[in-house]
């Protein structure tokens, strides 16, 4: 509906690479995603049902989020292009770690990190909506956030004011890049656990 395209694109969002792990790793694009309650601590995330990633979040249960940083617009191009690698290949040209809870991996230098776990996968149109439990939730630095606006990738004029200096992440020195991550990864810290909008970006 070009009516309802043309709407949401004058609401600005933020900009995430949602990343799943398992038997089938990957990761999309995103900027429909949201929290959803604090009391349980929920988020969701809209995934097109012809994505590649649809698959393997379905199947896999958990997923992992991370919210890119205004320098971080090559990042989000290379995860909504339909022609990047399968599998752990279209993460060999970034720098990562594996989440604690999920394996799934974690981009360095983004905002902020979530890990969930798929709570309720709820069918709505073309998409499919992943509500997720919140396993962790780490703050990064106080950088200006990637904004997507009015069809196109913008910064955020400053960051976040107030919030002092963030937590350090919790992650390897380093990070993991290429084909050095470990070869468990994907079976990384799976442990106990307490998961709309119109998307602008093509689905991965």
């Amino acid at each position: 509906m070009a009516d309802l395209r043309r709407v949401m694109s004058a609401f600005a969002t933020g900009v995430t690479v949602i990343t799943v792990s398992g038997d089938q790793p990957g990761g999309m694009t995103a900027n429909a995603f949201c929290s959803v309650s604090l009391d349980p601590p929920l988020a969701l995330c809209c995934v097109s049902r012809e994505s590649r990633l649809h698959e393997a979040l379905s199947a896999d249960g958990r997923f992992a989020v991370s919210v890119l940083n205004a320098d971080q617009e090559h990042v989000a191009r290379h995860f909504a292009d339909h022609a990047r690698p399968h599998g752990w290949a279209q993460f060999d040209a970034l720098e990562w770690f594996p989440g604690p809870h999920t394996g799934a991996p974690l981009l360095t230098g983004a905002l902020g990190w979530l890990e969930c776990e798929v709570a309720q996968e709820v069918p709505a149109g073309d998409h499919s909506v992943f509500i997720g439990g919140v396993l962790d939730a780490v703050r990064g630095a106080d950088l200006p956030a990637l904004v997507f606006l009015d069809g196109a990738f913008q910064k955020s004029s400053r960051a976040s004011p107030g919030l002092g200096e963030a937590p350090a992440p919790r992650r390897p020195p380093g990070g993991v890049r290429g084909r050095d991550r470990p070869a468990a990864v994907g079976a990384a810290g799976r442990g106990n656990t307490w998961s709309t909008g119109t998307r602008h970006f093509p689905d991965g």
